[in-house]
């Protein structure tokens, strides 16, 4: 089979990213255990289109970043009480949930960036807290937003 017909082959199995190569793509089980939802969950929702994949060229399905990112909080809770619960009890209501892209701790400072969609968010915290909450790329983390301050809640 020659290249060109591969792709097209490719091409044809569902939704596809404009650049897969841009972002991340996660195994399944990877992006389940991330949503904490079921393996057999996440295969029910590929089928039914319910998550975009992408098909590599042996037929397993691979789950962009961004598709886990657009999930994230919703699996967290499915009804208003449970949600409360996810918001945790804070004055603050504009909580954002995202990934943790960097921390960078210098001397008593530290600053801890999150990614929320396609967008991010910069905060400065205390070095301690960044250590004490063991921050670290990749984790799930809340951006409480109150007024000019962001601050960092791990969740």
């Amino acid at each position: 089979m020659r290249l060109y017909d591969s792709l097209q082959m490719h091409k044809n199995r569902g939704p596809q990213l404009s650049n897969p190569q841009s972002e991340g793509l996660l195994k399944p089980r990877e992006a389940a255990v991330e949503l904490r939802i079921s393996f057999p969950t996440i295969k029910q929702w590929i089928y039914k289109k319910k998550i975009r994949s992408i098909r590599t060229a042996g037929g397993h399905h691979r789950i962009p970043q961004s598709e886990v990112d657009r999930l994230l909080f919703r699996t967290r809770a499915k009804t208003a009480p449970e949600r409360s619960l996810v918001m945790r009890r804070l004055s603050g209501r504009n909580q954002l949930v995202g990934r943790i892209e960097s921390v960078q701790i210098s001397g008593l400072m530290a600053e801890v960036v999150v990614s929320i969609g396609e967008q991010q968010i910069t905060s400065i915290i205390t070095a301690r807290s960044a250590r004490e909450m063991n921050l670290k790329p990749g984790q799930t983390a809340a951006a409480l937003v109150k007024a000019t301050e962001v601050m960092i809640l791990r969740v």
